[in-house]
């Protein structure tokens, strides 16, 4: 495969899963500039990464795994020396917020008070992703991500009670 055959399958496929950019962005930025670098920033990595893609799972799983490390990194590399994974207040903008119906935006506030690890499951179980493919994506066991999973949705089931009060 030549090289603009594989530059147009790449575009093709990253086209045809677009929403998994958009959705991991929203979780780990705090405003539309923040959103856009990132969105960059994972094609960027994808397109680094795509010729070690082997086809062994789906297109989604790889890209949702590549994604997921991106954002995670960069979310690192803004915030040096603050521990991530117990930031207290949510990080929505407000021209966001415009965009969402309230019960989607207290879940997004609800979500980005989670570890990263946390968001990650969460992000992979709402998009209807079985146990097997979240397992896949985030390289733990379907027995862990069951667990995860369970105590995550009480967290954020507490975040929620506490946001509508």
């Amino acid at each position: 495969m030549d090289h603009l055959q594989k530059e147009a399958e790449f575009l093709d496929l990253v086209r045809q899963h677009e929403p998994i950019l958009h959705k991991i962005c929203i979780v780990y930025t705090s405003n539309r500039a923040e959103k856009e670098d990132l969105v960059q920033e994972i094609i960027l990595q994808l397109w680094k990464s795509f010729p070690r893609f082997s086809g062994k799972s789906a297109f989604s799983t790889w890209m949702y795994r590549v994604a997921l490390n991106t954002a995670i990194t960069q979310q690192k590399k803004r915030r040096p020396g603050i521990d991530i994974t117990t930031v207290d207040e949510p990080r929505v903008d407000a021209e966001a917020q415009m965009d969402l119906s309230e019960d989607f935006r207290v879940l997004h506030q609800a979500i980005s008070r989670l570890k990263n690890s946390e968001k990650a499951l969460i992000l992979l179980w709402l998009e209807e992703k079985s146990y097997e493919e979240i397992a896949a994506t985030t390289g733990i066991t379907v027995k862990n991500v069951s667990v995860q999973l369970v105590r995550i949705r009480k967290k954020l089931s507490g975040i929620i009670e506490n946001l509508q009060k």
